[in-house]
């Protein structure tokens, strides 16, 4: 299991670390295969979208000051938007179209919304859970997702897992300091 107390974000100025980009790609890319494709793009073209944001993302944050004044996902949205836009602009010069109806609504991004505040917050849980139940013993995830996410009393969980109630106690904190690690200044 990985260790380091350096958030995903600052590990993301290094894009040599391949490692934090695998991890970053795998938390972001279905939300924002999900959030283009709401914009009306084909799965094939938000496809092509969402590699372009990675690629603008790995030049722009080695030099990304992260400001808490600021919300990471707001500058996330940002250059999601602007990247449907220069895709849709693309297609449709390229196809000699007018302006396309995708185009047209995305056009002021500040009334576009990708995504509610809800929803981001769930799909980096839910995402970063997933991901990490590979780092833990199957008892001491079990342990933690029956008590902390099914909100059984530790004792039962304990019994059941042939654990002592601390032994629940103990997975339950290893796994959440984990996740806190992993979302470190993702969620705003």
């Amino acid at each position: 299991m990985e260790t380091t107390s350096l958030t995903l974000i600052h590990q993301l100025r290094n894009p040599h670390d391949d490692a934090a980009w695998e991890r970053f790609v795998e938390l972001y890319t279905p939300m924002w295969m999900t959030c283009v494709q709401r914009l009306g793009l084909q799965h094939a073209e938000a496809l092509d979208v969402v590699q372009d944001v990675f690629l603008l993302l790995q030049k722009k944050l080695p030099e990304f000051e992260y400001d808490a004044g600021k919300r990471f996902r707001g500058w996330l949205r940002t250059v999601t938007i602007n990247k449907c836009r220069d895709y849709l602009r693309k297609r449709n010069r390229d196809a000699h179209q007018a302006e396309s109806a995708e185009l047209r609504r995305i056009a002021d991004g500040d009334n576009v919304e990708l995504f509610t505040d809800e929803e981001y917050r769930q799909h980096l849980v839910r995402q970063a859970m997933s991901l990490m139940q590979s780092e833990f013993e199957p008892a001491t995830w079990k342990a933690c997702w029956e008590h902390t996410v099914s909100e059984r009393p530790a004792q039962d969980v304990a019994k059941e897992l042939g654990m002592t109630v601390n032994a629940v106690y103990l997975a339950k904190s290893r796994v959440l300091r984990r996740l806190r690690e992993q979302l470190a200044g993702l969620l705003d």
